[in-house]
């Protein structure tokens, strides 16, 4: 549309996090809070009833938010689009955690996850104007290869959805897009269209449409949260 000459600006808002020109999008960390007070109570119902406990949420091709909220919320499996995984270390991982007397586990899985063996989950969707892939039931999948291979712990999946989306946003979010929105209207004044605001700490730059969405974010197998997660016994099935 910038291209055709209508004067647009842009401010990145996603909650999976997947643009790489700025360093975070806002709308991000309020997903990521909600989905951790998530697994927060999931842990209760877990320990309390030896259950393995499968919370499904969203991240189409970044892992952003699954890893995130793994880390935060003392999840023991996180598995991501950019790490397919094997079923067989999933298994492991359970059963390690069986064994040494802890008697639940809790499993934080991206909607775009899959395994070495097969493919995305979801279907070619019907909604007129909305041509994505539509995912959705990776969860459910995951319950029934880990009965296959094996597992008889009881397991129930919960599939947070668009909850993820919506909400108050935390005090974070807030500020990053208030920072965002008056840059946006700097650059109004400036006359610089055809930019989107971006913030590179510790400044909120502007950069072009086409650096904007040149390249996807996504998770590297080898980035410091990875090595972190890794790190506290996180395992990711890879």
């Amino acid at each position: 549309l910038y291209d055709k000459g209508l004067n647009i600006i842009g401010v990145p808002k996603t909650i999976d996090n997947d643009l790489s020109a700025t360093d975070f999008t806002f709308g991000f960390q309020t997903a990521v809070q909600t989905v951790t007070e998530a697994i927060d109570k999931l842990v209760t119902t877990a320990s309390s009833h030896n259950r393995i406990f499968i919370m499904e949420v969203m991240g189409r091709d970044a892992g952003w938010i699954a890893l995130h909220s793994a880390v935060a919320g003392g999840a023991d499996v996180c598995i991501i689009p950019e790490m397919p995984y094997n079923i067989e270390k999933i298994t492991e991982k359970i059963n390690s955690r069986y064994n040494k007397g802890k008697g639940f586990c809790i499993i934080v899985i991206a909607e775009g996850a899959y395994s070495t063996t097969c493919g995305k989950i979801g279907e070619i969707s019907k909604e007129i104007g909305y041509n994505n892939f539509k995912l959705g039931g990776v969860g459910n999948i995951l319950m029934n290869e880990l009965k296959d291979a094996g597992v008889e712990h009881d397991i129930r999946v919960s599939v947070l959805g668009h909850i993820q989306r919506g909400g108050t946003p935390i005090a974070y979010d807030r500020i990053l897009a208030s920072e965002f929105g008056v840059k946006a209207f700097e650059l109004v004044l400036e006359g610089k269209f055809g930019q989107m605001v971006a913030y590179r700490h510790p400044e909120i730059i502007s950069v072009s449409f086409a650096e904007a969405i040149r390249e996807p974010h996504l998770v590297k197998p080898k980035s410091r949260l990875v090595k972190t997660a890794k790190g506290l016994g996180i395992e990711f099935g890879n």
